[in-house]
């Protein structure tokens, strides 16, 4: 029974998508819910699984096609396993039989054969060096494989592994290597998530009044209460750790509460104020900088964020978010830290009014109550819309986000 093997339904946020890899061919048996092809849209990658089992008949949209929401890509003989998969390897079977006289000249030896293609001494160098008897051609009478030839295959295989590396840097790395004073170029083409990223920030800093205002925070207390009872919470957690982005996070949603327009969104001449945190975690994966979304994130306990970003980091490594864990959000969070960046300005992602953008924590002098101390300082950035949110309402969400993180309890007290 034939199959039509359709693309996902995408959602209205996406438009296409592009055939990423197929992961069979036509004519090679395939189990039920067996990986197909990957398809790549502008947000993640999309598997196809098979239905049923059986044999893959034909593939109507290659590598590197685009596709449209339920297009037809494929199609699947349910049940063909048993008739299809052996025909496509009968064919190099049979070219074997078509010339049999043609190993004559130079038989594979059979057990206790080994005198008739090889001396005995020449048969003990090849076992002491791992050589393959028969793989050596001999030079000896009948065709014979002497000593000498073995030495020379022993310096052969010597000499094989030099050269094997030269292959392997065209598969390892992803983007090209070039040799010192090299004036090569090499063109490939972006993935999708790399241009749409690349069209949405443009259009971003296009479309929108974009300001950054930064500020600081001592980081004393979130450290201190992290190390008194980071063991003691992944404990309790079931292996969940406490990292920062928890505490910035629940410091973020509050401050929402307070400021409103900074949680809110432009949409043609009206402003949409939503009544929910739906925060986006900038996640560097192997693809780009990929942003999922932790939902109603202000009824959210530590535990739940940090379990909540560690899902969506491994998801991300493994290419497994969907486009709904993808989707929406009403303020984002990158930390630009974990790669040692001090100060930056990030782009605000529409139709959002906001982003916060995190940095290294570094000890640095500062004057307390009239004294120098060493503290562990962080700079944060909020990029906004200056069309939705004044400068005034900017600084003091910041200055609240700073004064939360500087005195936790406050987010436990609510004030």
């Amino acid at each position: 029974m034939a199959i039509e093997i359709k693309a996902p339904s995408f959602p209205e946020s996406v438009a296409d998508g592009t055939i990423s890899k197929w992961h069979k061919q036509p004519g090679e048996a395939v189990k039920r819910d067996e990986l197909l092809v990957d398809i790549e849209t502008d947000k993640v990658v999309l598997e196809v699984l098979a239905e049923a089992d059986g044999v893959l008949a034909s593939i109507v949209k290659g590598e590197g096609d685009t596709v449209l929401s339920n297009e037809l890509i494929a199609t699947l003989d349910a049940g063909a396993t048993a008739s299809a998969a052996p025909a496509a390897a009968a064919a190099p079977a049979a070219a074997p039989a078509a010339a049999p006289a043609a190993p004559a000249a130079a038989p594979a030896p059979a057990v206790g054969d080994e005198d008739a293609i090889g001396a005995p001494a020449a048969r003990k160098l090849a076992e002491e060096n791992g050589i393959n008897l028969s793989s050596v051609k001999g030079t000896g009478k009948d065709g014979r494989v002497t000593k000498e030839d073995v030495v020379a295959a022993i310096e052969a295989k010597k000499s094989a592994p030099a050269a094997a590396p030269a292959a392997k840097p065209a598969a390892a790395p992803a983007a090209p290597v070039f040799a010192a004073g090299d004036r090569t170029e090499k063109r490939v083409p972006m993935t999708r998530v790399r241009a749409t990223v690349a069209k949405r920030l443009v259009e971003a800093q296009s479309n929108m009044a974009m300001l950054t205002t930064f500020n600081e925070v001592d980081m004393t207390e979130v450290m201190a209460l992290r190390s008194k009872y980071k063991d003691l919470f992944e404990k309790s957690h079931n292996g969940v750790r406490l990292g920062f982005m928890s505490f910035f996070v629940k410091a973020a949603t509050e401050a929402l509460k307070r400021f409103p327009a900074v949680n809110a969104s432009i949409d043609g001449t009206d402003i949409v104020y939503h009544g929910y945190s739906d925060i986006g975690v900038a996640v560097s994966s192997d693809r780009g900088l990929v942003v999922p979304v932790l939902r109603n994130a202000e009824h959210m306990s530590l535990a739940e964020i940090e379990g909540g970003i560690a899902t969506f980091g491994k998801k991300a490594r493994d290419g497994k978010l969907s486009i709904d864990e993808m989707t929406g959000g009403t303020f984002t969070i990158t930390n630009g830290g974990t790669f040692g960046s001090m100060m930056s300005t990030p782009i605000v992602n529409p139709p959002q009014a906001a982003i916060l953008g995190m940095h290294n924590i570094l000890q640095r002098p500062m004057a307390i109550n009239g004294q120098v101390v060493i503290r562990p300082m962080m700079y944060l950035a909020l990029s906004y819309d200056h069309r939705l949110i004044d400068g005034k309402e900017a600084v003091t969400f910041l200055v609240t986000i700073k004064n939360l993180l500087e005195d936790p309890a406050r987010l436990l007290l609510d004030i």
